[in-house]
């Protein structure tokens, strides 16, 4: 497997040539990097007017290894060739490292970039990225990955420690400006002509030998393949390290490295929203720093929040008064650690009696509503503490909890909404405190912990009777003043006191089923199954010629190609007879064809745009001006990769998929819209109009460029 490895942005408050004169100093050797024994050149090249100046090293390093792990291998020393190229006139320095030691087993890949910031010039950025892939290794593939690994994170952390250590020894010398680069002087002046070429020369010298073990392509970070790409990013699409510690907390070098790379990936998905960094560090956390996995759940949740508008549940939905009455819970101040707290009364909650006057869904709506509240809290508080602060503490107090609380339609409530929460909120839970658990306890916690995730449990501190009292108890964690009054603190809490919700606010089954199928279903996107050889398609009506198709879709799996087609005349509407053309589309859901397949591409009806692959994952938005009127056909098809072309013989393979669709089964979750060309404003991706449904999606992604004037071509944006 290949390891892989993306910096932040590191940024240094000093001007580009100081920052180069202080790595200067680290060659050939540097006695602060023990490993770095020596370096020898093995080419320079200097350009004529000294702004480009490239050289060419053969490191030479001594690994921490096991004695016998060298004498297996045959070497004492590792040997790394490293090119780094400056160009004065534009102040950067690339540098690109690899092995030469064991290439043909292990493969080393180092980028590094040295840059000016983007909004001050005095100040230096830098950025790292590398790949490893161990081919073999005698048998010690695993243990030569966690040596390489290890030498490199610590070799990382010593980087910024070494670049200031040697800008104290400049200050220290006297030197605290160094010369930018300027043309040599064209004139009769000899002398300045001489001085100029020293100069430059001088500061040519000083900065290739700077950089030599770590820098790295700052475009590495947008690039996750390695390949060196001019820098052009702004601090907005990329991570200061600075930032980092300051917003997220202390993370290694490999969780810095994961959090950007997962980052990124959604970045070019799913450009117009991707959560804010600290969720995404959630989900990575939640996985421990497993970006497939953590990538798998996240995009799940990203699919669930957008299908229910979650995004906008606190502006958009507003709790029934029962709710807000007999609900015994809310927000209370904050713990010792500076996390919001949550106070939930669950012993005095009638459980039941809300079930029946509410439903499940309103119950689960509004528990999200609060996990939304808790995560705009915890924003808060970071700024107000200033230290990162992700998850918030719950307090639960169970004085009153009984039998009539195990009322199985309320329970399987419960299981619901944890399980929603678990898959939605991952690592927002700091702490939960359980209060006065009385005997009847250990019946609801068999019942709920096999649900609840196991690093989450072992957040849970349970407390019987009076025992949060004491050492240990409730003080160590909540300053004595905001001990709420109900667990004989001195503070007012304002939380509800529940209470019986009266058998007059009951709704009937059959209310309570309409009810939570409208909140279920209140979502403006459609879900499809498309299967090999079934694609999925909808039928657009244009009147006016100008119009502007509009479209939002999620690859919920599989991958599929995306088209859009063009017919004067209206397709038939699909067969109902199961024998027919359209029998296939029944296991699964909601699939249709419209096409049909005596219909000649180029005679019947004409492709408008080029097909678009889409890998699952991905978040799709566009849009397409229509040239006429007609009927435009919006398809979803399943997308697999070629057949072999050794043979035209059909293979086992295609034929058992042939006859077994449902086992090659994509989903796509979409929204379409047809807005008037006067409606319409911005660019082709940016889906604002002043009359539409997609108003709101717009308002909560990037904003586009400035707007292109009006084409006939649809422009693409993964959002």
């Amino acid at each position: 497997m290949v390891q892989k490895y993306q910096s932040p942005v590191r940024v240094y408050k000093h001007p580009f040539e100081l920052i180069m004169a202080a790595y200067e100093r680290r060659f050939p050797t540097c006695p602060l990097i023990p490993m770095f024994v020596d370096s020898d050149t093995v080419n320079e090249f200097k350009s004529e007017d000294g702004a480009i100046h490239v050289i060419e090293r053969r490191c030479k390093l001594d690994i921490d290894a096991p004695r016998l792990l060298k004498k297996i291998a045959g070497v004492d020393y590792v040997y790394f060739v490293q090119k780094n190229s400056l160009n004065s006139r534009e102040r950067t320095l690339h540098i690109e490292a690899h092995n030469e030691t064991f290439s043909n087993r292990v493969i080393i890949n180092e980028h590094c970039c040295y840059t000016v910031h983007p909004e001050n010039e005095d100040w230096t950025c830098f950025e790292q990225s590398a790949s490893l892939d161990i081919k073999s290794f005698f048998g010690f593939e695993s243990t030569v990955e966690k040596i390489a690994m290890k030498q490199y994170t610590s070799n990382i952390k010593k980087g910024k420690e070494i670049i200031e250590y040697y800008l104290r020894q400049l200050e220290e010398e006297g030197i605290t400006f160094v010369p930018r680069w300027t043309p040599p002087s064209i004139g009769p002046s000899s002398e300045t002509s001489s001085s100029s070429k020293s100069q430059v020369a001088s500061t040519a010298v000083v900065v290739p030998e700077a950089a030599l073990k770590e820098g790295l392509n700052g475009e590495a970070l947008s690039n996750p393949g390695g390949t060196p790409e001019p820098t052009v990013g702004t601090p907005d699409d990329k991570l200061d390290a600075d930032y980092i510690k300051r917003y997220l907390g202390d993370l290694t070098p490999l969780q810095e490295s994961c959090l950007i790379r997962l980052r990124q990936w959604l970045q070019e998905t799913h450009k117009g929203k991707i959560p804010k960094d600290e969720h995404i560090l959630r989900f990575l956390r939640a996985r421990d720093f497993n970006i497939d996995k953590a990538r798998e759940i996240m995009c799940q949740s990203l699919t669930w929040r957008k299908q229910h508008q979650v995004d906008y549940i606190l502006d958009t939905w507003t709790p029934p008064q029962v709710l807000q009455d007999y609900y015994a819970g809310g927000w209370h101040h904050h713990d010792k650690d500076g996390r919001p707290l949550y106070v939930l009364r669950l012993g005095q909650m009638d459980t039941k009696g809300l079930v029946r006057a509410l439903g499940e869904e309103a119950l689960l709506r509004y528990v999200l509503s609060i996990n939304e509240e808790g995560l705009r809290r915890c924003e808060e508080n970071t700024k107000v503490f200033g230290r990162p602060i992700s998850s918030w503490t719950c307090l639960v107090d169970l004085e009153g909890l009984n039998m009539r609380h195990l009322w199985r339609p309320g329970v399987k409530a419960l299981l619901r909404i944890i399980e929603v929460v678990e898959a939605n909120y991952p690592e927002t839970l700091g702490r939960l405190l359980i209060l006065r658990a009385p005997r009847v306890f250990p019946v609801l916690w068999t019942l709920v912990s096999p649900f609840i995730d196991d690093n989450t449990r072992r957040k849970f501190l349970i407390y019987a009777g009076n025992d949060y009292q004491g050492p240990g108890g409730l003080l160590d964690y909540i300053d004595r003043e905001i001990i709420p009054d109900f667990l004989s603190g001195e503070c007012m809490c304002e939380v509800p006191e529940g209470g019986l919700v009266p058998k007059s606010l009951y709704r009937t089954a059959e209310e309570l089923e309409n009810e939570d199928l409208k909140l279920w279903t209140e979502t403006i996107y459609q879900s499809a199954s498309v299967f090999k050889g079934a694609p999925h398609e909808i039928l657009i009506q244009i009147v006016d010629a100008a119009s502007v198709i509009t479209w939002d879709f999620d690859v919920c799996k599989g991958d599929i190609v995306f088209n859009i087609y063009h017919s004067k005349r209206s397709p038939q509407p699909p067969k109902k007879d199961s024998l027919g053309a359209h029998s296939i589309t029944s296991p699964g859901g909601n699939n249709v064809q419209l096409i049909d397949k005596v219909w000649q591409l180029g005679r019947d009806y004409s492709m408008v745009e080029s097909p678009l692959i889409c890998k699952e994952g991905e978040s799709v938005q566009g849009s397409h001006v229509t040239r006429w009127p007609g009927f435009y056909i919006l398809q979803w098809k399943f997308h697999s990769m070629p057949a072999c072309a050794a043979t035209n013989l059909p293979r086992v393979d295609d034929v058992l998929a042939s006859l077994q669709v449902s086992s090659h089964k994509c989903k796509v979750m979409y929204y379409t819209e047809v807005i008037g060309s006067e409606d319409f404003r911005g660019s082709m991706t940016s889906l604002e109009s002043s009359h539409s449904g997609f108003s709101q999606l717009s308002a909560a992604t990037t904003t586009s460029s400035q707007s292109h004037s009006s084409s006939m071509i649809s422009r693409w944006q993964f959002c």
